[in-house]
């Protein structure tokens, strides 16, 4: 089984959160990966050496500088509630609304969707903003949400 159902992922209050609701046609479409095939992406698209965003280093592109162009707060937006992710995260990644993506916390937490699905639901996504970083399938441009508020915005290499 690739997935578990969203009522058995150990975070899904953060789609459950009163004054953030997602509808019910969203909710069907935030699939958590079940560990093996969590573990099965990370290693293939994120790293081989480490589990989680805080240990990244020089030896995935993920930990190098250079993989990243820009950066953009996305904690203000989402403070302010708006609707968007900022303009700036949404021109870089430029992907179109069924495109398949991943949000990767870590090798064991990994949520496949839509990217419609995530933009009309991000702000309940950045509850798990901790060095996540947003994948899209056969696609280069990537943003990593750090903690802080900051998202990095940048590319991974060619596959």
């Amino acid at each position: 089984m690739n997935y578990i159902t969203l009522d058995d992922y150990k975070k899904a209050w953060v789609f459950r959160h009163k004054d953030m609701p997602v509808s019910a046609d969203d909710a069907a479409n935030i699939k958590p990966m079940s560990l093996e095939r969590a573990a099965v992406l990370w290693t293939t698209m994120v790293s081989r050496e480490f589990d989680h965003p805080d240990f990244f280093d020089k030896t995935d592109w993920c930990g190098q500088d250079e993989s990243y162009s820009q950066e953009v707060n996305w904690e203000s937006a989402w403070e302010n509630g708006d609707e968007q992710l900022p303009e700036a995260i949404l021109a870089h990644l430029d992907w179109q609304a069924n495109t398949t993506v991943y949000f990767c916390m870590a090798r064991d937490n990994i949520i496949e969707t839509t990217f419609d699905v995530f933009k009309r639901n991000w702000q309940n996504f950045m509850f798990l903003a901790d060095g996540s970083l947003l994948i899209g399938k056969k696609r280069n441009t990537v943003v990593q949400f750090l903690e802080s508020g900051i998202a990095k915005l940048g590319e991974k290499p060619s596959a």
